[in-house]
């Protein structure tokens, strides 16, 4: 269905063709905050990275429903001025969810949660943020399919796929979206679901911001109560790496129970001289079988912070990962499961040179380098696949892994120095699996695609898709947005 925007939108923009987007919507009801204004500053804060707080938008134009998101594309549509849409902020690829000199839309006050309580399902708008949706489903006895960071933006991370906690339960996080209200670059809006506009249903769900502007998602939420979940924390040794890699590429293979679900992640900095482990763990319940992560908890952790928790606790305390006031840096590998016979060999290699990279940047001002292991079982392809077609489009032939990695950093000088440290890291991952695929260490045939909510914007995410895919997203975006406005004016990776 598509609903055409009122026609005064058109007539206050009678006349004002080729004008620039702020000053076009200043004179209308719609928050439109300048520099030096505190909500200006306050948002332009509000990003992971401090690479994207450096540039400087025109102008924040602040939506409160989608008719005024179709008039802000309207005013667009009048001039040739870059732009940027951001939800949370958290992606820190400068230009992505950033502009410098052009209009930022914030979608933070497009932050509804209206639930159904009898259905489950719930209407939530991009402006939320994880720990704050979680809280406002506190209680109710639903929980949605979000990501493991509570600062993460719902648009964002809705967009790239959503890996989550509960993955192997529901799939992605756009596996249990139901229906999309979208904003198309010619100002109409359009709801989007399996039966009304299903080619850009499917393109939506890992496509990023090439389509138009969602400002609300129809989402299924699930039953859950109380959680477990936590922290283990482990000093660095030889040994102890060694005894984490095994458990985690264990863990990927002979997991049966997908309430279960851990990342394990090695963190490096000269401050301090940290040098650590830190593993998440979770479960969907509070009576976690005893050998869920029995694997994990046998190699004596130094801190145990898991317990039984609400779900909305578990994201309020997750955000002490973000290295506030420093410059962000994340990159992706995908890598199939390596067997029994070969994890040691496979894990310890990649392990080593992730060491070896970040060994070389250690006298960097702010640094702290990460590397998180995060299990990618066939099961969640099938979780996902059960609920709705996507263009991450994974099989379930294998087991695979999903690689982060992670730089942070104080100075902008650094900022070239340490995009080629990051792209040293995750092309040395992937050149050391094509070459174990070659001598038969690594199974061969293996589709990897990039997961798009970790990639770093040197990395091709549409080239990483299946052929057909790739080729569908780019038709898909020529329908709705034949002009390219997406396209050609804000950033992101382009099909």
């Amino acid at each position: 269905m598509v609903r055409i925007v009122s026609s005064l939108s058109a007539i206050l923009l009678t006349g004002l063709a080729y004008a620039d987007t702020c000053s076009s919507l200043e004179d209308i009801s719609i928050d439109v905050s300048r520099p030096l204004e505190l909500s200006y500053i306050t948002e332009q804060n509000e990003y992971w990275s401090t690479s994207c707080s450096a540039l400087k938008p025109s102008c924040i134009i602040f939506p409160k429903t989608a008719a005024e998101v179709a008039t802000i594309v309207e005013a667009l549509n009048n001039n040739t001025e870059n732009f940027a849409i951001k939800s949370g902020g958290h992606n820190p690829n400068n230009y992505f969810a950033s502009v410098e000199g052009g209009p930022l839309i914030s979608t933070q006050k497009l932050d509804q949660v209206l639930l159904d309580q009898e259905t489950g399902i719930v209407r939530v708008g991009p402006g939320n943020r994880l720990d704050g949706l979680a809280a406002k489903l506190d209680g109710t006895g639903w929980t949605f399919v979000g990501g493991r960071i509570g600062n993460t933006g719902v648009g964002g991370l809705v967009l790239g796929g959503g890996l989550s906690y509960m993955s192997a339960q529901y799939g992605w996080s756009a596996s249990s979206v139901l229906e999309y209200e979208v904003v198309l670059a010619n100002g109409t809006i359009v709801t989007v679901s399996a039966t009304k506009s299903p080619d850009l249903f499917k393109a939506l769900k890992g496509g990023g911001n090439n389509f138009g502007i969602v400002t609300s998602y129809l989402l299924q939420a699930y039953r859950q109560g109380d959680i477990y979940g936590g922290n283990l924390a482990f000093l660095r040794s030889e040994e102890t790496d060694a005894k984490l890699l095994k458990a985690v590429r264990d863990f990927t293979e002979y997991n049966e129970d997908h309430k279960a679900a851990v990342i394990v992640t090695a963190e490096r900095a000269a401050i301090n001289l940290v040098d650590s482990w830190i593993v998440f763990l979770f479960y969907d319940g509070v009576d976690v079988p005893e050998e869920t992560f029995k694997n994990f908890t046998d190699i004596g952790p130094t801190l145990n912070t898991c317990k039984v928790r609400s779900y909305a606790d578990l994201m309020a305390s997750s955000n002490w990962v973000i290295v506030e006031g420093s410059i962000v840096t994340i990159g992706t590998e995908t890598i199939p499961l390596p067997s029994v016979d070969n994890g040691k060999e496979v894990m310890d290699a990649l392990h080593a040179h992730w060491r070896n990279v970040s060994g070389t940047v250690m006298a960097v001002p702010g640094i702290v380098a990460s590397i998180a292991y995060q299990p990618f079982p066939k099961r969640i392809t099938q979780a996902a696949r059960e609920r709705s077609n996507d263009l991450i489009d994974c099989d379930d032939k294998v087991h695979r892994m999903i690689i982060e990695m992670n730089y942070s950093f104080f100075l902008p000088s650094d900022y070239e120095k340490m995009g080629r440290t990051l792209q040293e890291t995750y092309t040395g991952i992937r050149e050391r699996v094509l070459g174990w695929q070659e001598d038969g260490t690594l199974e061969n045939d293996v589709y990897l695609p990039i997961f798009m909510n970790y990639g770093f914007y040197r990395q091709d995410y549409f080239s990483r898709l299946r052929p057909e895919n790739a080729e569908f997203a780019r038709s898909v975006a020529m329908q709705v947005d034949p002009e390219g406005l997406f396209r050609n004016r804000t950033g992101g990776w382009k099909p």
